[in-house]
Order: C-alpha cells, then structure tokens, then sequence
C-alpha cells in the first residue's frame, strides 16, 4: 500500500485530482440552487441565476483546463519511465 501513495505523490500534478473534486463539488451545490430558483419563478431568484450559471461555466472551464495540465502531466510522465526493453539492456 505504501508503494501505491509514493507513486502518487511522486507524480508531478497529482494533486490537481483535488482540485478538480473541489470545484465538482462546488458545481453540485451551485446546480442545485440554480433548479431551486428556477422553480421558484422569483425575478429576483431568476436573475440570481445569471451569476451562478456565469461561475458554474467558469469552473466547468477550469476543469476542463486541469484535465488538460493532467493529461499532459501523465503524457510526460510516461515518456520519461524506463520502457522494459530500456531495463532489459
């Protein structure tokens, strides 16, 4: 078990994972009182909605934008790991 946290720790980004849940999360709470005001009907609420689907968009490109430093964080990741023919010689 051990050997699993050192390869997590040792690979550069992981903790983006962390991040990312973070913000999902936020967006959960954030779509729930959009549907909330939208069923309410109130202008006031309705209007509310504007500025929680504008941040809602905001972390949905955040997201976006960590999976894109992660993928490249594990592309390079395996590009320097020794391939079994490098070990092998």
């Amino acid at each position: 078990m051990g050997e699993g946290l050192e390869s997590k720790t040792a690979w550069p980004g992981f903790e983006k994972f962390s991040t990312v849940q973070d913000i999902l999360d936020h967006n959960k709470i954030l779509i729930n009182e959009i549907n909330a005001n939208h069923e309410s009907r109130l202008p006031e609420a309705l209007a509310r909605n504007v500025l929680l689907i504008r941040e809602l968009n905001n972390n949905v490109a955040k997201v976006v934008e960590l999976y894109k430093e992660l993928s490249e964080s594990f592309m390079q990741l395996g590009q320097e790991m020794p391939t079994q023919n490098d070990q092998q010689q």
